[in-house]
């Protein structure tokens, strides 16, 4: 029987939803889980290393994985790229890992459109005022940064009808095992099961022919 292929998952959600949190939980809870490695051209910080937090490239090299077509989406935030590599996530997916990328909606809705299997997820807090006591008990920004962030939460909240699921994140380890259901569910989905119904139906084709002689 051919080895199962992994699920392309992309997480999005507002600023304090607590995505960060909730994929190193499920790392650590459950097995068969990879997280993707973003592609950069910032310079890497102290204690950084290339391959584990990102693969670092110089502009030049990276506008080159452009016009390959080698990244599934990519974006330039404050004069640095950012990209998803396609060779990197097709790799872990081949192994049979769910591969989980945490990136902003329209980079999302980019790799949707390229790979229309791929499952979204929107995290997001019970309600818009325990979103707003998280930031703010953070305890690590400006009220001015904390009202950028509650603003930018209002354009997203626009972009959450176009996500697979929505996970409520109130109690962590209940959105753990509930994320971890909804993307073992995706294994099990007609779509994802294409190599096994041909190679069932081949099979079950032989006792028709036994009958027949």
């Amino acid at each position: 029987m051919m080895a199962e292929k992994g699920i392309l998952v992309v997480v999005s959600g507002f600023s304090g939803a607590g995505k960060g949190t909730l994929m190193k939980r499920l790392m650590e809870k459950y097995d068969n889980y990879a997280l993707s490695v973003s592609a950069t051209t910032r310079a890497p910080r102290p204690g950084e290393e290339h391959g584990r937090e990102y693969f670092f490239h110089t502009k030049q090299e990276f506008e080159e994985l452009i016009l390959q077509d080698a990244l599934i989406e990519y974006a330039q935030y404050v004069e640095n790229y950012y990209g998803t590599p396609k060779a990197y996530v097709e790799k872990q997916l081949n192994a049979g890992k769910d591969v989980i990328l945490e990136i902003e909606i329209q980079g999302a809705l980019k790799v949707k459109k390229k790979l229309p299997d791929t499952l979204l997820l929107f995290v997001t807090p019970p309600t818009a005022e325990e979103l707003k006591r998280r930031l703010v008990n953070r305890g690590t920004e400006t009220m001015d940064v904390i009202e950028s962030r509650l603003r930018r939460a209002s354009e997203e909240a626009e972009g959450m009808s176009e996500y697979d699921y929505i996970l409520i994140n109130d109690q962590i380890e209940e959105c753990v095992d509930k994320m971890h259901a909804i993307i073992q569910s995706q294994h099990e989905t007609v779509k994802n099961r294409r190599d096994f119904i041909k190679e069932i139906t081949e099979e079950i084709a032989v006792f028709e022919k036994g009958e027949e002689e």
